[in-house]
C-alpha cells in the first residue's frame, strides 16, 4: 500500500504521515519545506519519498503528478492548505488568491489527475481534507471558509458520481474542527472552543476513511454541529461563526 499526503511536513498531514507509516504503508510526502520533511523522513527511519514542492504554484501540481504517475499510489490525501484571520478588507487580495490556489485549485487538479488513473485500475482512496467550516460562512476568515466549501461540495458530489457506478474508488472529505496544529499560528487565529491534537484526527480519520466512510467527522460535538446548522437561521450561524474565532495574541 502506497500514500501520498500533502501538506506533510506539521499537523494533521505530518501525523498522517505517521499513521500510515506504523500500518506499513510506503509513502510519498509533500510540502513546501524541505527540513521538515527531511526531518519526519528520519523519524521514520528514512523510508519515506519526500518532494518539496509550493502546491500554490499550479504548475508544480501537474509536475507533482508526474512525478508520482508511474508509481503504485493507493492513497491520495490532499492535506496541504492555509488559512488568514482578519476581515476581508484588510487581507491583501495576491494572499487570497494564494489560498484559493492552494485549498481549491491544487485540491481540484490533484484529485482530477489521480482519479482519472484509480479508476482506470477500479481501486483507491482520495481523501480531501476540508473542515466543519466547509459547512458554513466565517466573517473574519471568509475566503478560507468558502475554500473549505467548495472541497466539500466537489468531494461528495464525485462520492456520488462513483457510487453510481459501482467504482471501487473511495473519496472521503475530512471535516475536523479546531486542530492544535501550526495552521492557527499562520492563520493568525484562535478558537473559543479547545480543538482536538492532530493525531487524534489523523488516527480518527484514516480508520475512516478505510471504512469507506464519506465525511469524517472528528469528535462528537462536531457531528452535531454539522447536522444542527441545517436548522440555524443563517444570521445567527453568521454571528456564532464570528464569536467562535478570535485574532490570536
Amino acid at each position: 500500500m502506497k500514500a501520498l499526503i500533502t501538506g506533510a511536513s506539521t499537523g494533521i498531514g505530518r501525523d498522517m504521515a505517521r499513521v500510515l507509516h506504523n500500518m506499513g504503508s510506503e509513502l510519498i510526502l509533500v510540502a513546501r519545506n524541505a527540513k521538515l520533511l527531511e526531518e519526519l523522513k528520519t523519524e521514520l527511519g528514512g523510508e519515506p519519498k519526500v518532494i518539496s514542492l509550493d502546491l500554490s504554484s499550479l504548475e508544480n501540481c501537474y509536475t507533482l503528478f508526474d512525478m508520482t504517475k508511474d508509481e503504485d499510489i493507493d492513497i491520495l490525501i490532499n492535506n496541504a492548505g492555509f488559512g488568514m484571520y482578519g476581515e476581508a478588507s484588510s487581507i491583501p487580495l495576491e494572499t487570497e488568491l494564494n489560498m484559493i490556489d492552494l485549498n481549491i485549485k491544487a485540491v481540484h487538479i490533484l484529485t482530477k489527475l489521480f482519479l482519472e488513473k484509480f479508476e482506470k485500475r477500479n481501486s483507491g482512496h482520495i481523501m480531501n481534507v476540508a473542515s466543519i467550516a466547509g459547512f458554513l460562512s466565517g466573517p473574519l476568515m471568509s475566503t478560507y471558509y468558502a475554500t473549505k466549501g467548495y472541497v466539500v461540495k466537489f468531494s461528495t458530489a464525485l462520492y456520488e458520481e462513483l457510487r453510481r457506478k459501482g467504482s471501487r474508488v473511495h473519496i472521503s472529505v475530512l471535516c475536523p474542527g479546531p486542530v492544535d496544529t501550526e495552521f492557527n499560528n499562520r492563520a493568525g487565529v484562535s478558537f473559543i472552543i479547545n480543538g482536538h491534537s492532530s493525531r487524534f484526527v489523523a488516527d480518527y480519520a484514516i480508520k475512516k476513511m478505510f471504512k469507506d466512510r464519506l465525511i469524517i467527522a472528528p469528535g462528537l460535538m462536531i457531528k452535531l454541529g454539522i447536522v444542527l446548522q441545517r436548522f440555524v437561521p443563517t444570521k445567527l450561524l453568521l454571528k456564532i461563526s464570528y464569536l467562535l474565532q478570535s485574532c490570536k495574541k
